[in-house]
């Protein structure tokens, strides 16, 4: 280390810690002390193509298995994430929807769990400012409010997409995506619809590894590969050390302020092992509910489209249903696996993944095990508002595809992961209702920040990165 105190003490490098320190550097020019711990090293993604294609790399030896990380109680529930630099930006798909404004008012609205601290209006700029750093492709209109245009115009729809979004108008869109359109000035390439974005082949996918942010190599930051953070010492409610184990040894290092950039599953560890006695802290833990439905059409080819999740349909999203029932994002796929192994009828089908909103339930919660390093995961199961969102789906879904000529539905069974880890650390009001406030600031150690998709206060059935990024811009920008 350079120093033996810091002004900021970062863990993590993944989308959460990325963004924050991002805003944070934008507002403070010099003479700061920023010391970011990773636990993992870098990967480069030259070096992930390499092992995904069978050929040698020298970075073979890296575990970036998730279950060795993790004690997973429930076996059929799986949370897949990578460690190192970048976080999961390296294994994400790149879907990048916003929330919709009532995802933030559902106790309001619907009489569901409780709102969020923070408003749809407060998040717009931040919102357009994550985009722009990702340049996310994306459509002129959008089910939720939005100004101006993206960044890279919006891939290109198929046959089915072009009849679907002809029916219902901004409520079937092109999804926005932080796989590029068209190539970007930096190195990344458009989208060749793959499939196979969690190490995209031509790197048209936005990580924090090509993102240009830069913050790693700022002159103030100080970057530490291998230092696994597992607990805070604090002294009254003021934390001042940070813990870590770095080959094989313990460490402990001071600083003014605290940043828990992890993954929810390790930041709730770090804050159990750090004898965190909020009932919450853990707590609520999951994501949404994802499963298949294949579309065989009847005498029509479904051609076109230029990325894999081509688009989002809300038809099933917002409404007063909600009172009763999950909101259902619909996810086109256009993967080059969906086709029907009948000659002549090849591409006569259609994919969609339907995607449920969850509640953050207490019986699914994250704890501390033998292991410092190691928490536990206990997944109990899906809330009664998620399954009947399923049931309601299964009895509308024909209804709103009768503008295309269904021969027939299969619904697939339920995903065992949907790749969104959120919960454990939720946003509120205050310590009776949640961990952290609305700049993801712990309720009791005022100077400890717990970001990214753990702070969410309920689930929504869009995809967390988009909204967890704009909060860590939020949080920055407030906050200093």
């Amino acid at each position: 280390m350079k120093y033996n105190y810091y002004d900021l003490i970062v863990a993590g490098t993944g989308f959460a810690s990325t963004f924050f320190l991002k805003k944070y550097l934008d507002k403070n020019k010099g003479g700061k002390r920023v010391l970011v711990l990773e636990k993992g090293q870098l990967f480069p993604h030259a070096e992930r193509l390499k092992i995904k294609r069978g050929e040698h790399s020298d970075f073979s030896g890296i575990n970036d298995v998730w279950e060795e990380k993790v004690i997973n109680i429930n076996k059929e529930k799986k949370w897949p994430f990578t460690t190192g630099f970048g976080g999961s930006s390296n294994c994400w798909w790149g879907c990048t929807p916003r929330f919709m404004p009532s995802d933030f008012k559902m106790k309001t609205l619907f009489g569901v769990e409780n709102d969020w601290p923070v408003s749809y209006e407060e998040l717009d700029p931040y919102y357009e400012e994550a985009e722009v750093l990702m340049s996310i492709s994306g459509p002129e209109g959008t089910p939720f409010p939005r100004k101006g245009k993206y960044p890279l115009p919006p891939h290109t729809f198929t046959a089915v997409d072009k009849i679907l979004h002809q029916k219902y108008g901004n409520l079937y869109i092109s999804q926005p995506t932080a796989r590029a359109s068209r190539a970007v000035q930096g190195g990344r390439n458009a989208c060749m619809t793959h499939s196979a974005c969690d190490v995209c082949a031509v790197d048209a996918k936005f990580t924090i590894e090509n993102s240009n942010i830069n913050v790693y190599n700022n002159e103030q930051v100080e970057l530490v590969y291998g230092a696994e953070v597992y607990s805070l010492e604090t002294v009254g409610n003021v934390a001042k050390k940070v813990n870590y184990v770095k080959d094989g040894k313990d460490f402990q290092i001071s600083g003014e302020v605290i940043i828990l950039g992890a993954n929810p599953i390790f930041n709730s560890n770090i804050l159990l092992n750090s004898g965190d006695k909020n009932p919450l802290t853990g707590k609520g833990f999951g994501e949404q509910l994802g499963m298949q439905v294949l579309i065989y059409l009847d005498n029509m080819n479904n051609k076109g489209g230029s990325t894999w999740v081509n688009a989002n349909g809300y038809m099933l999203y917002d409404g007063d249903h909600r009172k009763d029932y999950a909101a259902c994002l619909i996810e086109v796929n256009n993967a080059p696996y969906n086709i029907r192994l009948e000659r002549g009828k090849w591409l006569n089908m259609a994919s969609f993944r339907m995607i449920f909103e969850d509640l953050p339930l207490l019986t699914n919660y994250i704890s501390t095990s033998a292991n410092k390093l190691v928490p536990e995961i206990h997944f109990k199961g899906r809330s009664d508002y998620a399954i009947k969102g399923v049931e309601n789906m299964k009895k509308v879904l024909p209804g709103i595809l009768s503008c295309l000529p269904v021969e027939k539905l299969k619904y697939l069974d339920p995903f065992p992961n949907e790749g969104h880890i959120i919960g454990g650390t939720r946003m509120g009001q205050s310590a009776a209702d949640s961990v952290v406030d609305k700049n993801m600031i712990h309720h009791q150690y005022r100077n400890v920040f717990v970001l990214g998709s753990g702070s969410f206060t309920t689930f929504s059935a869009s995809n967390p990165t988009l909204t967890l990024a704009a909060l860590s811009l939020y949080s920055a920008d407030h906050s200093f």
